[in-house]
């Protein structure tokens, strides 16, 4: 299977260094992605929006012969939900890594400061303790030397969405940072959070105790659950 991983914000394909051989071990052919604007600190992000990134994995899928698999993490899940929504025949699961399938929006606020077309890595006390757990000292300054700031364009804009044969597309959910469990009331709520969610109609949950950034904290876990979900039944 082809499977086309996602890397969230502030961060390139180099990302899953540590996850992608674990998952090609397990017979699949991986293609690790460098969104567009985030392929150099010094490149030019004016003009980038969330289609563009969208448009990106969807050419991506097209280059695929077989079947697809789409990995998404943190914030990277609002562009495999945009490219499922547009090849929803081509994409055999999706796989989000501490995050949710992204319902629609309007255009909307940065949830981090913006700096002109940039969005860059905000300082560590951005994030809560649960987010940051399991980043040793080594591996924060390792994923600060990586760190590109994301497009503006990414961040803030909205998210339309068409076709509904998403919704059977199965999806698995690795919970890292936020538990599965935390989900439960959320979904019983209604939550808008997990509106989009909660209309997928095959959901696998598996945990990983670790922070939100399991490629840098549990690289070996995390591809095994990876090439677990892979070797659940394709959708038919």
């Amino acid at each position: 299977m082809d499977v086309i991983m996602l890397p969230g914000y502030w961060l390139g394909g180099s990302s899953w260094r540590d996850v992608a051989p674990i998952v090609a071990k397990a017979g699949h052919s991986v293609h690790p992605l460098t969104l567009p604007g985030l392929e150099a600190r010094d490149a030019s992000r004016a003009g980038i929006t969330l289609q563009t990134q969208i448009d990106a994995a969807i050419a991506e899928i097209d280059g695929c012969r077989g079947p697809v698999a789409l990995v998404a993490h943190s914030g990277a899940s609002a562009v495999a939900n945009g490219a499922l929504d547009a090849r929803p025949d081509r994409v055999t699961r999706v796989i989000e890594v501490d995050t949710f399938p992204m319902p629609e929006r309007g255009q909307t606020e940065s949830e981090y400061p913006v700096d002109g077309d940039d969005v860059p890595l905000p300082d560590w006390s951005a994030f809560g303790e649960a987010e940051v757990k399991g980043l040793t000292p080594e591996l924060r300054a390792q994923f600060e030397a990586e760190a590109v700031p994301e497009p503006a364009g990414v961040a803030t804009a909205p998210i339309e969405l068409h076709d509904e044969r998403r919704y059977d597309v199965p999806l698995t959910m690795i919970c890292t940072a936020f538990p599965s469990a935390e989900y439960t009331p959320l979904l019983e709520q209604g939550h808008p959070w997990v509106s989009e969610l909660a209309k997928f109609r095959d959901i696998t949950w598996v945990d990983i105790d670790t922070g939100h950034w399991p490629q840098f904290s549990k690289p070996v876990e995390l591809g095994e659950a990876i090439a677990a979900a892979l070797a659940e039944p394709a959708a038919s």
